[in-house]
């Protein structure tokens, strides 16, 4: 038998009395009472759970103090903030619309592209109206120029087998396609054009001299040939812009293709101004007019025809690269046509027109990017759209004043 200790004996009838005259809230008396504080330490458990779960009661019914001022804190009702305020350029932290993911190869892609296909077109020019030195400015500048493009497009695609991989199949509803298919058609032309250039400085005899023989009518046709793909490679890049979802690209799919277009006719232009004399530039000169009408044109549809949609070619840096452009476009053309007669006018009005060329092609991208950023220029037009569904259908809108209760 174990033996009685008179201490808990003591402990119990001094918890029973406490009990007693605690009333009906025993964990008042108990945590009022100085004993019971040594009864805690001493080991009462049913005193300490009373007393912690009455703090824990005043805890979770007590306001807490500075949650007011914190950003995502818990709001006047005590309801706690689960999802952050919404705002205009997000949805949930997500972007609206995801912005192209093209970097500045991209837009030098396009300018190579429509700088390959005007000097095809300006050699042809030179090589139907007997000016060699403009053909050869052509031919040359273009193989250069297709050469360029195919860098830049390859370090967009990471590598060159997707190149390769893309002439797997042929989609006339898809421009990437279709493009793929243009620049194949249009390298090797314009390569074995620019080639045909070295004939005359082969020997005349032996293979060398078979080979120079056969160069030039074989550079004729094959020049032909590039200066018929080279509308096709000028303008499938604005129907590739225009096919994205990004806002202001999308609504200038009328456009587009005429100011690529344009673009590279002045670049071709400024390529046989440079390169080519006085004398024989008289096919540059018509076709910077021809290319400058075509691009300042498209260039105003766009900046004023899209409505909001055409802020982002009119701010920020698309706006002043095509406020640039229309002054060098400009100064190109007069220089073209009033210094006739000046090698260096020539020269200058030439260098004017590529470098116009240039900020149009860089402007249209990144004027695309921009309205792809902001979510305002995907989110009020989609709204305009529908209330005008809904006014032509006489339909209710959906932000009408609710009816009356």
């Amino acid at each position: 038998m174990r033996a009685h200790h008179p201490e808990i004996g003591d402990r119990f009838r001094r918890f029973r009395d406490r009990l007693t005259s605690a009333g009906p809230d025993p964990s008042v008396a108990a945590s009022t009472d100085p004993s019971a504080a040594g009864s805690d330490r001493s080991g009462g458990p049913g005193v300490r759970r009373e007393a912690v779960g009455a703090d824990s009661r005043a805890e979770l019914t007590s306001p807490r103090r500075g949650s007011a001022g914190r950003r995502g804190g818990r709001r006047g009702g005590g309801e706690e903030l689960r999802v952050p305020e919404a705002e205009f350029t997000s949805y949930y932290g997500r972007p609206i619309l995801k912005a192209p993911v093209w970097k500045w190869d991209i837009a030098a892609y396009l300018f190579t592209g429509g700088l390959a296909a005007g000097s095809s077109l300006l050699a042809a020019g030179g090589q139907l109206t007997g000016r060699p030195a403009l053909r050869r400015a052509g031919r040359v500048t273009a193989l250069a120029a297709v050469s360029a493009s195919a860098v830049f497009l390859i370090r967009d695609l990471g590598r060159p087998a997707r190149f390769h991989h893309m002439l797997r199949v042929a989609k006339p509803t898809s421009p990437m396609s279709m493009g793929t298919w243009i620049l194949t058609a249009y390298g090797p032309a314009a390569g074995v054009a620019a080639i045909a250039e070295v004939a005359g400085r082969l020997p005349r005899h032996g293979l060398l001299g078979l080979a120079g023989r056969a160069l030039p009518p074989l550079g004729h046709a094959a020049g032909l040939l590039a200066a018929g793909t080279a509308p096709a490679l000028a303008t499938y890049t604005g129907v590739l812009l225009a096919d994205t979802a990004v806002p202001s690209w999308h609504e200038a799919y009328p456009e587009l293709p005429v100011i690529f277009a344009g673009s590279a006719l002045a670049s071709g232009a400024g390529v046989g101004l440079l390169a080519a004399p006085t004398a024989q530039a008289g096919p540059a000169r018509r076709m910077a007019v021809a290319g400058a009408a075509l691009e300042l044109y498209g260039t105003h549809r766009v900046e004023t025809r899209l409505g909001l949609l055409s802020e982002p070619y009119r701010q920020g840096r698309p706006g002043w690269l095509l406020r640039a452009s229309r002054m060098l476009t400009v100064g190109g053309v007069a220089g073209a046509l009033l210094g006739r007669r000046s090698r260096a006018v020539s020269a200058l009005s030439g260098a004017a027109l590529l470098a116009a060329s240039v900020a149009t092609r860089f402007g249209i991208f990144y004027g695309g990017v921009a309205s792809a950023r902001d979510p305002r220029y995907t989110v009020v037009p989609q709204r305009a759209r529908a209330d005008a569904r809904r006014t032509g259908m006489d339909l209710p809108s959906d932000r009408a004043a609710p009816p009356a209760v």
